[in-house]
C-alpha cells in the first residue's frame, strides 16, 4: 500500500471524499469551527499524504528489525502501533500549524479541531494498514501457491523421468528374449532382426527423453519389429494396423504401441492352432485401440506388468486423459488417448 504507484491518487480521493462528508454533515458549523474550505481541505489532504510517507519510511525500519516473511503476525501489529503513534504526531502538528499559526486560535479553540483530526488520522491509519496487510497476505498467498505449483511441477517431471527410464531395460530384455529364440531356431531372420532391432532401440534411446512423439514416427519404427515377430511366429501371429493418414500427426507417448504388442504376446498363447490377432485402430473419440483375442497362457513367469503400468503412469503425467483397459471373455483392449499437437 505504502509503495503502490497510485498511493497519492488514493490519498487525494480519500481526502476529497472525507471533506465532502464533513460539508454534508455540517461538521464545521456543528462544532463552531471557523475555517475556510480550502484550509479545511488542505488540512485533511496534508494529514493523508504525510501519513503515507511517514508509514513508508517506518515500514523500511521495522522490516529490518522484524522481517515480515519470518514474523507474519508480529510485523503488521508492530507496524500498526508505530503507524498510530506517527498518525497522532502528524495530526497534532498539522492542527497546531493550521490553527495556532495560520488562524491564531487559542489552545482552547484548537482542542475540538485536534480531536476531529486525530479521529480522522487514526481511522485513516487503520484503513491504510488494513489495505497494506491485505496486500501483504495476498502476495504471500500468491507466492506460496506459485512455490507449491513449481514444486509440484518439479515433482511431476522427476516422476515422469523415473517411469520413462524404465523403458530402456524393459524393452531391451524383452527383445533379447526374441533374439535368443530366433538364434536357437537357426532362423535366417536373426541377422535382420539385429539390424532392425538396433534401429528401433536407437529410436527408443533418441526419444525416451521426450514426453510425446507423433503417431507417424511411432508407427514407422514399429513396423519392422512387427514384421519380424510375424516371421518368428508364422501363422500364429497376425497384426493388423488400420490408422487413417489424418490421425498420424497426433501424439502418443514413445514406445507405447511397442509395449502393448509385447504385452499381448507375453501373456497369450501364440501358435498356428491358436493364432493371436492383434489389432490397432482408431475409434470414434480420438483414441487408438490396441486389442487382441484372449487366449491366456497358463502361467507367465516374472510378470511385473511394467509395460502397462508405465504407459498408464506416463499418460497421467503428461495429459488429463486416462488409459482405458478392458478385459472381456474373448478380448483384451487397451485404449490410448491421441493428444493434439497444440
Amino acid at each position: 500500500m505504502f509503495t503502490h504507484r497510485y498511493r497519492y491518487l488514493f490519498a487525494l480521493l480519500l481526502s476529497v471524499y472525507t471533506y465532502l462528508n464533513t460539508e454534508f454533515c455540517n461538521i464545521y458549523t456543528h462544532f463552531n469551527i471557523q475555517i475556510e474550505w480550502y484550509f479545511a481541505f488542505a488540512t485533511i489532504l496534508t494529514i493523508s499524504l504525510l501519513m503515507l510517507e511517514a508509514n513508508r519510511f517506518i515500514e523500511n525500519i521495522i522490516r529490518k528489525k522484524i522481517p515480515p516473511e519470518k514474523f507474519k503476525t508480529r510485523f503488521p501489529i508492530v507496524f500498526f502501533i508505530a503507524g498510530s503513534m506517527v498518525a497522532t504526531a502528524i495530526a497534532t502538528g498539522v492542527v497546531a500549524i493550521m490553527g495556532m499559526m495560520v488562524h491564531s486560535y487559542t489552545l482552547a479553540e484548537n482542542i475540538t479541531p485536534l480531536k476531529l483530526n486525530l479521529t480522522y488520522a487514526w481511522l485513516v491509519n487503520l484503513l491504510y494498514h488494513l489495505i497494506n496487510t491485505i496486500i501483504f497476505y495476498f502476495k504471500e498467498y500468491r507466492s506460496t501457491r506459485l512455490e507449491a505449483e513449481e514444486l509440484k511441477r518439479f515433482q511431476v517431471q522427476a516422476e515422469l523421468q523415473l517411469v520413462k527410464n524404465q523403458i530402456n531395460p524393459h524393452f531391451l530384455f524383452n527383445n533379447l528374449n526374441v533374439l535368443s529364440t530366433l538364434v536357437m531356431q537357426n532362423n535366417n531372420e536373426a541377422n535382420r532382426f539385429i539390424e532392425e532391432f538396433s534401429k528401433v532401440y536407437r529410436y527408443i534411446l533418441n526419444n525416451h527423453e521426450k514426453e510425446l512423439v507423433d503417431l507417424k514416427t511411432e508407427l514407422h519404427y514399429i513396423n519392422p519389429y512387427i514384421f519380424l515377430l510375424e516371421k518368428r511366429f508364422g501363422e500364429g501371429l497376425k497384426v493388423n494396423i488400420n490408422i487413417p493418414e489424418h490421425y498420424k500427426d497426433c501424439l502418443v507417448i514413445p514406445a507405447a504401441l511397442q509395449m502393448l504388442i509385447e504385452n499381448a504376446i507375453k501373456h497369450n498363447i501364440v501358435s498356428r492352432s491358436k493364432p493371436l490377432h492383434i489389432d490397432l485402430h482408431i475409434n470414434g473419440n480420438h483414441t487408438i485401440v490396441v486389442s487382441n483375442n484372449l487366449q491366456v497362457k497358463p502361467s507367465v513367469e516374472n510378470s511385473t506388468e511394467i509395460g502397462l503400468r508405465n504407459i498408464i503412469k506416463r499418460y497421467s503425467l503428461v495429459s488429463n486423459r486416462e488409459v482405458i483397459i478392458d478385459s472381456e471373455e474373448n478380448e483384451f483392449r487397451v485404449t490410448l488417448p491421441l493428444i493434439n499437437a497444440n
